[in-house]
């Protein structure tokens, strides 16, 4: 596997699962300003898996133009309810408007991730995770908010898979790792195939 490759984010989340899967590395965030294109690309009718990928795509590209002959890792992930676009919330409000629109309802959890070289993607891939929210009393989402500090709200999108998220959920199909916004199995696969 190669020996350090450059994150293009700014996730603790990220970089912990690399560095749990032995992937060092390190972080560059990209500082691309994903609600102007997300909404540009929403204009054009595209899918959320569309616009997940060209995000991942854009934060790779724009890190690695900067860092010649390195190996850059650029990652999104969005949530898609019947074709809906979710994007993370600003504020408190518009996190308990996210979780009444999920409450009791399947949604997809797309997380694409791209690696590029010389301002270039030379490999991306996406991965969906199926999840089905139980029905909640708007109380009882109240009450799961407040246990939710700012920085990982504003982090982690309104749920964490790997805390206090997964009490939220009747089922959940797909790797966890997706859900966490990083498919590492497959990243490992591409890098050691290409040391």
């Amino acid at each position: 596997m190669l020996n350090k490759i450059i994150l293009a984010s700014k996730s603790k989340v990220r970089k912990d699962i690399l560095d749990k899967n032995g992937v060092k590395s390190i972080m560059e965030p990209s500082n691309v300003d994903e609600e102007i294109v997300k909404s540009s690309l929403i204009k054009e009718n595209a899918t959320p898996e569309i616009i997940s990928k060209n995000l991942a795509e854009l934060k790779a590209n724009k890190v690695s133009s900067k860092n010649i002959d390195q190996i850059v890792l650029g990652a999104d992930s969005v949530i898609d309810l019947d074709g809906e676009l979710i994007s993370k919330p600003e504020n408190r409000d518009e996190a308990m408007s996210i979780l009444k629109k999920l409450n009791g309802k399947q949604h997809f959890l797309i997380s694409s991730v791209c690696i590029s070289k010389n301002g270039t993607m030379i490999w991306n891939y996406t991965d969906k995770a199926i999840l089905t929210m139980k029905d909640f009393s708007e109380t009882q989402l109240k009450e799961y908010l407040a246990k939710i500090s700012d920085e990982n709200l504003y982090a982690y999108n309104v749920y964490q898979i790997e805390g206090e998220g997964r009490n939220l959920f009747s089922n959940i199909s797909g790797d966890e790792n997706t859900i966490m916004g990083l498919p590492i199995k497959k990243i490992k696969e591409y890098l050691c195939l290409h040391k």
